[in-house]
């Protein structure tokens, strides 16, 4: 299958179809035709049908049967470098041998297939490595969230009912603290710790090959912990077959896309299409975004990963410049800091082709900044949800410098989107609601909980996002939460709408919009921003702009301003009930 990931047939015929001069041609319906060949029958993308109770629905007839037989992708790129973490370098031969170490070590010690395995530290390449091993040793992994307390770390462990786990120093300290008993082993430790077993210490035991683990395509694989911006996380569990189609369809994508650009030769200065493709880590592992997009469809497309300790623009220009970075993805402020960092112009980043977002709206003010810094860089925006495994809906390239607003299309070729009215019956015509996804790509619901299950993930096979929104010739545009709405004297306030009134204000970073309460109209909206400079941040001047875009009854009654980046979760959205609870008695 892995030949299918360079130059393929499909894309000289399109490069043979379509001439450079071409470019008014519809970006759509290019990336449609490419798609249709790219899965059409005799192709390794080959799609097929699975019969489910609401009809049929499209999947890879190709696809690995398990996230073991995933990883085995590895193998095709064994000499090319895959991890970087400071000075440390690992190819992809060597993360294999390494994971099935870690497999035959978990095996030794009694894990067998279906067990719960919990991973909480941050960003090391170990994460990476003990995600592999737990897979290949039958096991399923449990990401857990390494911004929690000892507390928060030892709920998810308790609810998922994980018998083992590996973590960094201060993920041990913290569970040691709250008087965790599970079984750990720690990497990366200075110190001995109690009740913990030391990383090489955990190898010395493995063999080179674990034992044959009969995995079925339907067993579950992962369970990701949701980011809790309303309620505890949920366990939100995925099989292998949801995970190993996910990883597919970002190829698919990703593919259609490479032959548009490869056959209108619309970016001929940029870095030979055979160096080998790296991205920067700026997110969490234990979110989708970081675990899916970054690292494990890596492992397919045979790309470096660079994995940054923490994030800093400096820094990461400096990444960029020496390893060759071709793609960046994080939270939109992260692509802002980025772009203006004052040292910006001192750093060769002209291997950088794409600069993607998620996790939030960009602002459109921040996409034309970018667009005038670097103007051959593609743009990207995508939305996914963990219980989607990050798949959605995605805009890039032409369709998101038209439509800025817009999170784009149905991640084609496995995801369906629709507009649902508050009985969960799919809306007719253009008007807003509740955005649903269907695709095999779906998680199967939330670990023990089948109340809440059947809530989200209805019978017809749409799940329910809590976002609302509208289509538009098949743009989604999203206007909010269900739950982050303000009732202000009987008026409906989307918190989203006066966020982007108010980063329309190039003074402003990021800003996050809550209710408070109010004697006289019930609520009253609340808003905080960062700032560079607040001391500079002139209310006065941003309460006119707000007047020329939103409805007086909209406006914050009270703005407070910081001056350091706004707290947020593993998912990159910003972490509203922190703000909240902190900002709600501010003046």
């Amino acid at each position: 299958m892995g030949s299918a990931f360079g130059r393929t047939e499909q894309e000289k015929s399109l490069k043979q179809r379509s001439e450079p001069t071409k470019l008014n041609l519809d970006s759509d319906k290019l990336h449609d035709a490419a798609l249709a060949e790219l899965t059409g029958a005799g192709q390794l993308l080959e799609l097929t049908e699975l019969s489910k109770p609401w009809g049929s629905q499209p999947v890879f007839r190709n696809a690995p049967k398990t996230l073991g037989d995933y990883f085995a992708f590895m193998l095709q790129h064994a000499d090319k470098t895959f991890l970087v973490f400071g000075e440390e370098r690992y190819t992809f031969s060597e993360v294999w041998v390494l994971a099935n170490r870690i497999a035959s070590a978990l095996q030794a010690v009694g894990i067998e297939k279906g067990d719960r395995v919990a991973i909480a530290m941050r960003n090391y390449p170990e994460w990476i490595l003990a995600f592999m091993g737990i897979s290949l040793a039958g096991g399923i992994v449990v990401p857990l969230n390494s911004w929690w307390k000892g507390v928060e770390l030892q709920q998810a462990i308790d609810d998922s009912g994980s018998r083992f786990a590996f973590v960094d120093e201060e993920r041990d300290a913290r569970l040691a603290d709250a008087g965790s008993s599970i079984t750990r082993v720690v990497v990366r430790a200075n110190t001995a710790r109690r009740e913990a077993t030391d990383f090489e210490d955990f190898l010395q035991s493995a063999k080179d090959t674990p034992q044959s683990v009969d995995v079925d395509t339907d067993d579950d694989a992962t369970i990701f912990y949701t980011s809790g911006s309303t309620s505890y996380p949920k366990g939100v569990v995925s099989t292998h077959r949801a995970l190993t189609n996910t990883m597919l369809n970002y190829a698919a994508h990703g593919l259609a896309q490479q032959s548009i650009d490869r056959s209108l030769e619309s970016h001929p200065s940029k870095p030979s299409r055979d160096e080998q493709p790296a991205t920067l880590l700026t997110v969490p592992l234990f979110h989708v975004t970081g675990c899916h997009s970054i690292f494990m469809i890596s492992v397919l497309i045979g790309r470096k990963i660079v994995l940054l300790e923490k994030w800093d623009a400096g820094k990461a220009l400096a990444m960029i410049e020496r390893e060759r970075v071709t793609t960046f993805m994080g939270v939109p402020t992260m692509s802002r800091e980025l772009t203006e960092h004052p040292a910006v112009e001192k750093y060769d980043i002209s291997s950088l082709t794409e600069i993607n977002a998620g996790g939030a709206a960009r602002p459109e003010d921040h996409l034309r900044r970018l667009q005038a810094r670097f103007p051959d860089l593609k743009p990207g925006m995508a939305y996914g949800l963990t219980e989607t495994n990050g798949t959605g809906a995605v805009n890039s390239r032409e369709g998101y410098l038209s439509q800025p607003q817009s999170t784009g299309r149905a991640m084609r070729p496995l995801a369906e989107l629709a507009i649902l009215d508050e009985d969960g019956t799919s809306k007719a015509g253009s008007g807003e609601g509740e955005i649903a996804v269907r695709s095999i790509t779906l998680a199967r619901g939330y670990w023990g909980k089948p109340e809440e299950t059947a809530q989200a993930f209805q019978a017809d096979g749409w799940f329910r996002t809590g976002d609302l929104g509208y289509l538009k010739d098949g743009y989604l545009t999203i206007v909010g939460r269900k739950k982050d709405m303000i009732l202000r004297g009987g008026e409906n306030i989307a918190c989203q709408e006066v966020e982007a009134a108010m980063m329309a204000d190039s003074q402003v970073m990021e800003a996050c919009v809550f209710s408070v309460p109010d004697d006289r109209l019930g609520e009253a909206v609340r808003a905080v921003v960062y700032v560079q400079d607040a001391s500079a941040f002139n209310e006065d001047q941003h309460r006119r702009l707000l007047e020329s875009s939103l409805a007086a009854f909209k406006h914050p009654k009270v703005i407070v301003t910081v001056a350091e980046p706004l707290p947020r979760l593993g998912s990159g959205k910003i972490d509203k009930l922190t703000v909240k609870s902190e900002f709600s008695d501010a003046i």
